[in-house]
Parts: structure tokens; C-alpha cells; sequence
């Protein structure tokens, strides 16, 4: 097995019927072997019921978080569990197009990219044009916070593929939020990085996890990543 797919979910169900076909089409496509790993925060719906059912058919396997919660933490429980040596994390909400799975494998595996992100502001990359003004003004002030952090057009993408090995080269693992891909671009000490561009759709289905409360740890988040980042210039 050389791919591991991790979705985190919370109250999901009703996309991973369209989710983990389009994922398991996309390896199979590209003659690349894997599993789906769907990290679920106790959801009260019917996630089980439908992991269950589709692991019939597709890759799947499931791994249900009682009393804990957490999009980051559930990226991170996702890796450590996963069997593949090259890993994609992904949203479960269809906003990322899963057939690009294989270009971000072939960043890391042919290109010797360190890490690779389905982008929405590379060249070729878009959003739904149902997007606000709040919520696009919202996204690039975000965006350009994290910026000198890492010198790229979207390092707040939530779509991205790293190797194993590199994964383990990350010191001092701790995400606040949600933005798990701009902690392990800063702490696995990613250098060469591609982007990929995508289509960054709106959810279909169920409710955005975005709140004020999600803001308010994206900016605590951010001050523990300058902080190592500013003790290793020090050092």
C-alpha cells in the first residue's frame, strides 16, 4: 500500500457516498494502491452505518474519536494510524476535487516536491463564485498573515500530500484550528513545495464548521508558529 487518503469528519455522512467513489476512481485511474481513512469525531449521524457500507465496496477504513474533537488533531491521529508511505489529507465536504489526488502524488513521488497543495490562488486555481465578499476578504487577510510564514499563494489549503518520511521529520506538533497544513509546511521544515491548482467549490451538503471561534484560534495559531519559527532563526 503506497497512498493513505485521511478525511476528517464530523457529521459528514451525507458526502462520503459521493466522497469515497470519486477518491477510489481517482487511485485506480492513476494504477495507484491505497486506502481511505475517514477520522470521525463521534458524529451523530450515520457515518458508521455508511463507512460500514461503502467498505464493501471502496478502501475504506474508519476510526471513530470519542471525547475528542478537532479537525487538526484529527489529520494528525489520521497519519499516525495511516499504512501508506505517501499521505493526502483532504476535506469531506466536496469542496476539494479528488480527482487531482494523483497530481499531488506525483509532486511528491516523481517531482521531489516535500510537500504538494491542491492551491486555489496558483495560477488556473478558483473558488465558487458563490463565495461573499466577507468571506473572500476574509480568506486573503488570512492568507496574507501567514505569508512570510511560507512564501507560497495558498498556505492555508487544506488539500496537500506529504511523504511519511517527511511527516516524521516535524518537531513540536501542536495545531490550534484548523489550518493543520500551515503547521506541518512550517514544522516538518518543508523547503520544496508544490502547488497544484483546483477548484475550491462551496459544501453542498451539511453546515460549515467556520465560527468566531475558529478566527480566534487561527490567530493563536499563527503566534505559536512565529514563535518557532523566530526561535530557529535565533538558533
Amino acid at each position: 500500500m503506497n497512498v493513505s487518503v485521511i478525511v476528517p469528519t464530523y457529521r459528514e455522512a451525507e458526502n462520503l457516498p459521493q466522497l469515497v467513489p470519486r477518491i477510489s476512481a481517482a487511485l485506480d485511474q492513476a494504477g495507484l494502491s491505497g486506502e481511505i481513512l475517514v477520522v470521525d469525531d463521534d458524529s451523530p449521524d450515520d457515518t458508521e452505518a455508511v463507512c460500514r457500507e461503502l467498505s464493501s465496496s471502496y478502501p475504506v477504513r474508519l476510526l471513530v474519536r470519542r471525547g475528542e474533537r478537532g479537525l487538526s488533531s484529527a489529520v494528525l491521529h489520521g497519519i499516525r494510524e495511516a499504512r501508506g508511505a505517501i499521505l493526502v489529507v483532504m476535506d469531506a465536504d466536496l469542496s476539494h476535487p479528488p480527482e487531482v489526488i494523483p497530481q499531488l502524488i506525483h509532486a511528491i513521488q516523481t517531482d521531489g516536491a516535500d510537500f504538494a497543495l491542491g492551491s486555489r490562488y496558483a495560477r488556473g486555481g478558483s473558488t465558487d463564485e458563490t463565495w461573499s465578499l466577507y468571506r473572500r476578504i476574509n480568506s486573503q487577510v488570512a492568507r496574507l498573515l501567514a505569508r512570510p510564514l511560507v512564501p507560497i499563494r495558498d498556505p492555508l489549503a487544506g488539500f496537500f500530500a506529504l511523504s511519511r518520511a517527511r511527516f516524521d521529520e516535524a518537531t513540536g506538533l501542536y495545531p490550534v484550528g484548523y489550518k493543520i497544513g500551515l503547521e506541518l509546511l512550517v514544522r516538518c521544515g518543508c523547503r520544496t513545495i508544490k502547488e497544484v491548482p483546483i477548484h475550491f467549490r462551496d459544501r453542498v451538503r451539511g453546515t460549515s464548521k467556520m465560527n468566531l471561534r475558529e478566527q480566534v484560534d487561527y490567530l493563536r495559531h499563527l503566534g505559536r508558529l512565529y514563535s518557532f519559527r523566530l526561535r530557529r532563526w535565533i538558533a
